[in-house]
């Protein structure tokens, strides 16, 4: 196959003429047929050069048949010979074509690699999608800036509200802390006591071998005086629980009923400012549509008096509205503070009144301290006269006074 003319179209097997182009860049190869392409070229070039190796393989299979047929006739040297010459200048034409077919394929590769349309158009493109990535990535991290600053916002409103209910929760624990002081304090009085009982058995039971009459009886009013403080320092500390409990619950309450309030005294000044802002445009209004009726009526004095006269009205009931709306706030206001001054003046009074049973309650622990003592003092009353009568020598002379290590104390 003959190479093409510089103007005649590259698909192969055609013969028409390129037309020329005035404009700049690489010169048109291929003619005005639709069908032919560079591509569809380059797929045509590959299916005769398929072909072609085909018929190549194909000839080369029967080769050896055809040059055993001479050989054994003999007799035809010259007829064997032109024939052997025709096959070779026909694989020499088909290697030449397929030589042929193979420059252009190099050619075109070449002529495409070193396009300068192409590589513009590819250069563009990658302009183009690099630009719309960054535009993307632009809108990307606006979307994140948005959405890390709604989380700021929330982020920070849950902070305030967290504060506001630990703040809360502090004041709740300071007082139920002091509950349980003062609860610690009765125990700890009860504990005195027990420990008090505790002594004056020891004692009866070291007097109980001698006066087991006495000590019945004594030991009857220890334990009377025992289940009484243990009854009452019970009471009280169930009392004192109780009260705590109802003063964390009404805190509560009142701090659920206060933030309540609040809010709806917000939201009432909130709705008297927007009244005001209402009033202050009507007012605004009311000045621009007096302007434009002066400008229209310069000639009748009289009605431009009028309109005066009602602009002052409307600037008299708007600033009258305004100062009502702004009177109702800080009536609101004042309430509010107030409610919130009652509500510490209870909370104080609570607290006072806790104090108060935590008095009684150490003034019940004293009685019943007293009460112990008194049964003590009973006992030792009883066991002083035979102690007396026993201890008492020949002499006449009072007994010496036992140490720790008594027989009745080890008793």
């Amino acid at each position: 196959m003959a190479a093409s003319d510089a103007n005649t179209c590259n698909f192969p097997g055609c013969s028409r003429p390129v037309p020329r182009s005035s404009a700049p860049g690489r010169p048109p190869q291929y003619c005005d047929l639709p069908e032919h392409t560079r591509w569809r070229a380059w797929r045509e070039r590959q299916r005769v050069e398929q072909e072609t190796a085909e018929g190549a393989a194909e000839e080369g299979r029967t080769e050896p048949s055809a040059d055993a047929a001479p050989s054994g006739a003999g007799a035809t040297p010259v007829t064997d010979a032109r024939l052997r010459a025709d096959e070779l200048l026909t694989r020499f034409s088909v290697q030449t074509e397929q030589l042929a077919a193979t420059l252009g394929s190099a050619r075109d590769a070449f002529a495409a690699m070193t396009d300068p349309a192409g590589v513009e158009a590819q250069v563009e493109a990658a302009r183009i999608e690099a630009a719309r990535r960054v535009s993307e990535a632009d809108s990307s991290r606006l979307d994140a800036d948005n959405r890390r600053r709604t989380a700021e916002q929330a982020r920070r409103s849950a902070e305030e509200a967290a504060a506001s209910a630990i703040s809360a929760a502090g004041t709740a624990e300071r007082m139920a802390d002091e509950a349980v002081t003062r609860r610690e304090a009765a125990l700890a009085d009860r504990d005195r006591a027990a420990d008090r009982a505790e002594r004056a058995c020891g004692e009866r039971d070291a007097a109980r071998a001698e006066y087991e009459a006495g000590l019945a009886e004594a030991q009857h009013r220890v334990d009377a005086a025992e289940r009484e403080a243990a009854e009452r320092v019970g009471a009280e500390r169930q009392r004192a629980e109780a009260e705590v409990a109802g003063v964390r619950e009404e805190a509560r309450s009142r701090e659920a009923a206060l933030s309540k309030q609040l809010a709806e005294q917000r939201r009432a000044a909130e709705a008297a400012e927007r009244r005001a802002l209402e009033a202050e445009r009507r007012a605004e209004r009311a000045e621009a549509e007096a302007v434009e009726a002066r400008g229209r009526a310069e000639a009748l004095t009289g009605e431009r008096d009028r309109l005066a006269e009602g602009l002052e009205q409307a600037r008299g009931a708007a600033e009258e509205e305004r100062a009502h709306h702004r009177a109702e706030l800080a009536r609101q206001q004042s309430a509010a503070a107030d409610a919130l001054a009652e509500a510490k003046e209870g909370a104080a009074a609570r607290l006072t009144a806790v104090d108060d049973a935590r008095a009684q309650a150490l003034h019940r622990a004293e009685r019943a301290e007293a009460q112990l003592d008194e049964a003590l003092g009973e006992l030792r009353r009883l066991r002083t006269p035979s102690a007396d009568a026993q201890a008492v020598p020949a002499s006449g002379r009072p007994p010496a006074p036992e140490g720790p290590g008594s027989p009745a104390d080890r008793g």
